[in-house]
């Protein structure tokens, strides 16, 4: 039956963003929901460093509001944002609690609390994804990107629990995760080579810098937006440690304002709420370079048959699948055109970029 209505929901989804509908009679698939807003590492390229976050976690009444409201339609949910999820202290009871309503787990995790009894836990509950981060194949690039983290014991840490995983015969994914920047490009086969090999590591992933503190002028040319941005139309949401809710986690990054909080609105009223509308048929008219956050937005703006396809699929498989299609099209296998990434720089087209591995 949950099948079945989650299936419905997608297909409504899928019509409404092929009609180019500002209203949906439907929820999103995905959910990024920030249980803690803790951290304790300094990235240059965290978006925590230019906006300042509460030492404060989610309390617990608005994440199951989420999950209740969300239930029936929610399939998966990030418990991620800008914070580091082993920081809060109900995160397990979390995980239990979207499983019991059937929606999958991912986190993301910065791996210095990563211990052998940490790890344990992990393994022992339902989450079904894990990422681990780790920004450099050298200790010196890490340890920039990463300050306050020490690279051998990070490094170990993620180590010891994907042979612990494997060891376990656990069916938990793990993927290893490197945001690729200018300072560590040059790393990113020497970091593909020592991560495939490791037993525990289902999959390995390079991911492009989606954030505009690396990169301040970056942003979408005019002619990026054929195609409406999924997001607006599938999901994820965001949702900050306080209830607040964003139509993206760029969205809040780039000082957009909330679309509501779920201390007082309704998710459905947010999620079909005047302001949503409007980004839609802005979008689908073309014309979402007039809007602010999204004319300087850095994320990869996937084509309408990707769009299709990660509403044709359950949320579980989509983010399963989504390193491998980011693999492929950045090798060339398949079209550019697919993923569209930013493709203006101060005013310029940028450099073309290299393959993310060979």
């Amino acid at each position: 039956m949950e099948a079945r209505m989650r299936a419905w929901n997608r297909a409504k989804l899928l019509w409404g963003y092929l009609a180019r509908r500002s209203t949906l009679n439907a929820l999103p698939v995905e959910y990024i929901v920030e249980t803690t807003a803790k951290c304790n590492l300094y990235c240059p390229m965290c978006p925590r460093e230019t906006h300042k976050q509460p030492k404060a976690d989610m309390a617990d009444g608005v994440f199951e509001r989420l999950v209740r409201e969300a239930g029936d339609s929610a399939e998966h949910m990030m418990l991620i944002g800008l914070g580091e999820p082993f920081m809060d202290p109900a995160i397990f009871r979390r995980i239990e609690f979207c499983h019991r309503h059937s929606i999958s787990t991912l986190l993301s995790t910065n791996g210095t609390f990563l211990d052998e009894k940490l790890a344990a836990r992990v393994l022992d509950s339902p989450l079904e994804q894990i990422t681990l981060s780790f920004d450099g194949a050298r200790k010196e690039t890490f340890e920039y990107y990463r300050k306050g983290a020490k690279f051998e014991k990070v490094r170990d840490n993620f180590v010891r629990f994907a042979k612990l995983k494997h060891e376990r015969g656990s069916k938990l994914q793990v993927v290893v995760q490197m945001v690729r920047m200018e300072g560590n490009a040059s790393e990113v086969d020497e970091f593909l080579r020592f991560w495939s090999n490791l037993e525990g590591v289902d999959q390995v992933r390079i991911k492009e810098d989606e954030t505009n503190l690396m990169r301040p002028d970056a942003g979408h040319a005019a002619e990026d937006w054929k195609h409406p941005c999924h997001y607006l139309w599938r999901g994820p949401m965001y949702v900050k440690q306080n209830g607040d809710v964003y139509p993206c986690c760029q969205s809040y990054m780039l000082d957009g304002a909330p679309l509501g909080n779920l201390e007082r609105d309704s998710l459905i009223g947010i999620w079909n709420g005047q302001a949503m509308e409007g980004m839609r048929r802005l979008h689908a008219g073309g014309r979402a370079g007039e809007i602010d956050i999204c004319s300087r937005c850095c994320t990869t703006i996937p084509h309408p048959a990707l769009v299709a396809g990660s509403l044709l699929l359950d949320g579980r498989t989509v983010r399963r699948l989504l390193p491998m299609v980011e693999r492929l099209t950045y090798l060339s296998k398949l079209p550019r055109r697919l993923l569209r990434p930013p493709a203006r720089v101060g005013g310029k087209q940028p450099r073309t970029q290299a393959p993310i591995e060979k």
